[in-house]
């Protein structure tokens, strides 16, 4: 089966937005595009993200975040189907401090696949890509497409209903 690009763009955005109050929202992260072998997510500045009072910095663990969900969704594009890839190892490099009161975007892309894992590399950026924030590279595990089979027959069902399509607790193909 090959991957619905459209499907996976929903279902990002239903993880970045599905559960008031986990780190996806804390941290504001938006998706701005999602291609084969390619993401992109943008973070608003916020003063939640501060790590230094007095600078108004935005803390490096935020960063890290939208680098490795950026670099997770990234991964997923080369599924053959709606799935999930579990970061294996991040490495992120600080190049600059984050401007305050800017937003931050990450850039995603695959480098390599095989047959278990996938490589990927990120930066950081205000919207300039000659002015890296951050890079990162990371290591996402392809796992079995069967592990995702009641996640995506749930996902499914769930789009379903809300699209008018089934009735709750009709079933739909997964």
């Amino acid at each position: 089966m090959a991957l619905d690009f459209e499907e996976l763009n929903c279902f990002i955005e239903t993880i970045l937005a599905a559960n008031d109050g986990d780190h996806f929202t804390t941290l504001g992260i938006r998706p701005e595009y999602v291609e084969r072998h390619r993401a992109g997510l943008s973070m608003p500045y916020g003063e939640a993200l501060v790590g230094n009072p007095d600078t108004g910095v935005i803390h490096g663990g935020a960063i890290t975040a939208l680098l490795d969900t950026c670099c997770g969704f990234a991964a997923a594009t080369t599924l053959d189907d709606l799935g999930l890839t579990p970061t294996i190892d991040l490495r992120i490099d600080y190049m600059r401090p984050a401007t305050p009161g800017l937003t931050v975007y990450a850039d995603a892309e695959v480098y390599r696949v095989t047959e278990s894992v996938i490589f990927t590399r990120a930066i950081a950026h205000h919207g300039d890509t000659n002015l890296t924030i951050a890079a990162g590279v990371g290591n996402f595990f392809r796992m079995e497409p069967d592990l995702f089979a009641d996640m995506r027959r749930g996902f499914r069902a769930s789009q379903a209903v809300k699209n008018g399509k089934l009735k709750s607790g009709d079933s739909a193909n997964g």
